[in-house]
């Protein structure tokens, strides 16, 4: 996950400060859709498994009790060691994303170093279709990375790109996704269309994070909400449909207040207390 100035992991989440240095005030976009975390045991599990069926030492340790039970905790982290490598990705694909909308923007950038970065780690095939995507819909960028601020329900977060693309202003969230058995890029959840519903709601948008500067929001009406996956095969583009937006708004709302109550509890600590029977 890329960091944005204004963000800091907590105990609590991703919480949002209101300049560079300040107190966390705000959980971000992405923790509140995590208080509507999936089980994902079943595929850890798999996993774990798949990881160890193909480890080249297990026919030896088959015999070997020992050996075994250090080739299955090995295992045990796969799916941990499988995300990390995936967030790991996700930041350099974002980074040159980010990168190369600042250069169109005329703004300072460091697209080399995003390049690099991909370019070592064999994923050069993200930034060909990244560009390619970005020709053929023929993209006006006209904000990138920036950061958003909702007073009223009490949340923050960081668009990826705000662009004029056939004329519409569009909100744009990049999500890296690797590709099916058939070289397709993989679809986005469709939790991508809360995320975009609360970035077009917010109410404020950074100048300057540093001093703490703020302007209104100036692109949440009537802009056109996009999820695109960026594959090392291809891109996907997909539209967040309108008539839903409504849907996805009032849960995220209420996902919002399970935050606010859980990280109450947490805070005082709440938990049973033993009592000792009455006296006679």
């Amino acid at each position: 996950m890329t960091s944005p100035k204004l963000a800091h992991q907590t105990n609590s989440g991703r919480m949002y400060s209101r300049q560079v240095g300040g107190p966390g005030i705000v959980p971000s976009i992405t923790t509140v859709i995590g208080m509507d975390a999936l089980d994902l045991s079943g595929w850890a599990g798999y996993m774990a498994a798949k990881a160890l069926s193909e480890d080249p030492q297990l026919s030896q340790a088959v015999n070997d009790p020992r050996q075994m039970r250090s080739l299955v905790r090995a295992a045990s982290g796969a799916a941990e060691v499988y995300r990390d490598h995936a967030a790991a990705r996700g930041d350099r694909v974002h980074n040159y994303a980010e990168a190369y909308a600042l250069r169109e923007l005329g703004l300072e950038h460091d697209l080399l170093a995003a390049r690099s970065a991909l370019e070592e780690n064999h994923e050069l095939g993200y930034l060909q279709h990244f560009e390619t995507w970005w020709a053929e819909y023929q993209v006006e960028p006209l904000a990138a990375e920036v950061s958003v601020w909702n007073e009223t329900v009490g949340y923050a977060g960081t668009i990826d790109l705000v662009a004029k693309i056939g004329g519409r202003v569009c909100i744009v969230d990049y999500k890296t996704k690797t590709s099916d058995r058939e070289g397709i890029v993989k679809r986005p959840d469709d939790k991508v269309i809360m995320q975009l519903a609360a970035a077009c709601k917010a109410e404020e948008q950074i100048v300057d994070a540093e001093r703490g500067l703020w302007k209104p929001w100036e692109y949440g009406t009537d802009a056109m909400l996009l999820a695109v996956a960026l594959g090392d095969t291809g891109t996907r583009t997909f539209m967040a449909p309108p008539a839903a937006l409504p849907d996805y708004w009032a849960k995220f709302f209420v996902l919002k207040r399970n935050w606010e109550v859980t990280n109450k509890i947490a805070q005082s600590r709440a938990s049973l207390s033993e009592i000792t029977p009455p006296t006679q």
